[in-house]
């Protein structure tokens, strides 16, 4: 889940240019970040009523056959309810599916699932609303920059291909029964289900690149959208009153103002602050003075989530394609110095990139070109051909709060190693797609947060050969490894670490994976550990002290006191 913002991660979701100070900042001891606080105990006496307001940045997209960045996940996530939910703490927990079981060798998978629930139009759920969807994601025509969530099931490549028009790996002919079987097995498939491209969608729904139904879609969580996507103005929700699927939200409606510029993140807390919105990310520049006015209201929400904020490297093109080069970049980087000086201390320098929620899979220092190493950095430099003056590309998405750290990792890079370094900020979408070019060059700004509850979403997305999602160079990268990095021993262990059914023998191949791609290739390099901050008013809502896996607001649980 790539995201845009401090909170916008694919998923990751986000002016000082003075953070590197005397260079001293490595010898300093690393920032352990905010203490956390938050409140994940949900109460359920409240009664349905109000307005719930806050503002985003423009989605990639709301439609589950092609969201996947927390803005647009936000609002597909309470649109549709899926066969599993994972919850804040990253626990896989029933949702349509009262139950699942595979084979011995987890190559065939059974859902049983829940029945007599309905969508937003009164068309009954079936397994079949299942098949349709997935299908939807997978169709080549729509160019789906998720459907390699799909590529274990049988059938995938066909459809990727178009020569088939249907996932022959999935039996939906018991409409409270569904099958899947897989080309190549997983243990842990039950958990990508997690994911909103594996809603279930009605007949309406048509192709995936229907705009009636992208601006609009409709689903069967609960809530339903209120008139269409009102592209960059907002998006209204209201509750679905026929949920029973779960519990019914309390809330009657949910307003989102979707802010422009690069003040986006500003005008969000401002919002807070001035009553136009109830809940609001926080810029670096505002932690401090954020964090002392609403805790003692207890409004305030420190919370480590499963998530990693890092720079996407272009690898196969220069000055970029060696790993001597990546790690040249990586150790003139002072992060400890950036966070005192951007961050007021408040997150922790990542080094490595499968995040310390995931603690048996946890690899502190896999990545140990991620300590600050000015001297080294310079002699790895030398030996991978960036020469002073050589040109690197630098882009960050505007909007997001991302301007001072940025900044300052551009100002490092030229000090410490005599870069010229090619800085811009873009539109999120705009970074996006021109990460995904084939002429793409050098590194850009993202974050990730989890898809689903497994270190492997943290590898096998973003560092997977199949994950380019094309093998022609010549064309865009549609999956979530626009940097293109391949290599085949990773892939190997990636596959045999979801085809084990022990958890702490797949953990080990998981590890095994992670040392190759961060700690040998370095093919992203690890930045912060992720950290996220809110604040809300806390006089009016309750249940709103914690966030989603996704790092948003529960709004199905959230109700007005």
């Amino acid at each position: 889940m790539a995201v845009a913002s401090l909170a916008l991660t694919a998923c990751s979701q986000q002016s000082n240019t003075g953070t590197d100070g005397d260079g001293g900042g490595g010898n300093e001891e690393p920032s352990a970040g905010y203490p956390e606080v938050f409140n994940d105990e949900v109460t359920e006496d409240g009664t349905p009523g109000g307005t719930f307001r806050l503002g985003i940045v423009e989605p990639a997209a709301i439609d589950p056959y092609t969201a996947y960045e927390s803005e647009g996940l936000l609002v597909t996530d309470n649109l549709f309810t899926g066969l599993v939910h994972t919850t804040s703490s990253g626990e896989t927990v029933p949702a349509l599916a009262t139950e699942w079981s595979s084979n011995d060798d987890c190559s065939e998978w059974t859902f049983n699932l829940q029945t007599g629930t309905k969508f937003h139009n009164g068309e009954e759920v079936t397994s079949a609303s299942f098949k349709r969807g997935w299908e939807r994601v997978t169709a080549k025509a729509s160019a789906s920059d998720v459907a390699y969530h799909f590529d274990q099931i049988e059938g995938y490549d066909e459809m990727q291909a178009g020569t088939a028009n249907q996932l022959s790996g999935v039996d939906a002919s018991d409409p409270a029964v569904l099958k899947v079987s897989l080309a190549s097995p997983s243990c842990e498939f039950y958990l990508r289900t997690a994911h909103t491209a594996f809603s279930p969608v009605p007949e309406v729904a048509g192709p995936g690149q229907n705009e009636a139904y992208n601006n609009q879609p409709i689903g069967n969580g609960p809530f339903m959208m209120d008139g269409p996507w009102q592209h960059d103005q907002g998006i209204k929700l209201k509750r679905f009153d026929d949920y029973n699927a779960g519990p019914k939200a309390y809330l009657d409606a949910v307003e989102i103002t979707i802010l422009v510029g690069d003040d986006a993140q500003q005008k969000e807390l401002d919002g807070l602050n001035n009553g136009q919105f109830d809940w609001a990310r926080v810029p670096p520049n505002q932690l401090a003075v954020t964090r002392e006015k609403y805790e003692p209201q207890d409004g305030w929400i420190s919370k480590k989530t499963f998530g990693i904020d890092y720079l996407q490297v272009a690898v196969t093109k220069p000055p970029t394609d060696s790993a001597k080069a990546r790690k040249a970049i990586s150790m003139a980087i002072d992060r400890p110095s950036i966070i005192e000086g951007v961050f007021d201390g408040s997150r922790a320098p990542a080094t490595a990139f499968v995040p310390g929620g995931f603690q048996d899979a946890y690899q502190p220092g896999v990545c140990d070109a991620c300590e600050y190493n000015p001297e080294e950095a310079k002699k790895l430099a030398e030996e991978a051909g960036l020469t002073e003056g050589t040109e690197l590309n630098f882009q960050f998405n505007t909007g997001g709060g991302h301007e001072q750290w940025t900044a300052a990792v551009k100002q490092q890079l030229e000090k410490n190693l005599g870069l010229k370094v090619n800085y811009s900020g873009v539109e999120f979408n705009d970074m996006l797609e021109n990460q995904q070019s084939p002429d793409s060059a050098g590194i850009y700004r993202l974050s990730w947060g989890a898809d689903y509850a497994t270190p492997g979403n943290f590898l096998q997305p973003l560092f997977s050969t199949a994950a380019i999602g094309t093998d022609d160079p010549n064309a865009p990268a549609t999956g979530d490894n626009p940097g293109r990095y391949s290599n085949p021993e990773f892939d190997d262990l990636i596959k045999r670490a979801a085809a084990t059914k022990d958890e702490a023998e797949r953990i080990k191949l998981y590890q095994q994976a992670e040392q190759i791609c961060i700690g040998e290739d370095l093919a992203a390099i690890p930045m912060f550990e992720r950290q996220q901050f809110r604040a809300f008013d806390s006089s009016k809502w309750a249940n709103a002290g914690d966030m989603d896996f996704h790092e948003n607001p529960k709004l199905d649980v959230i109700y007005q006191k």
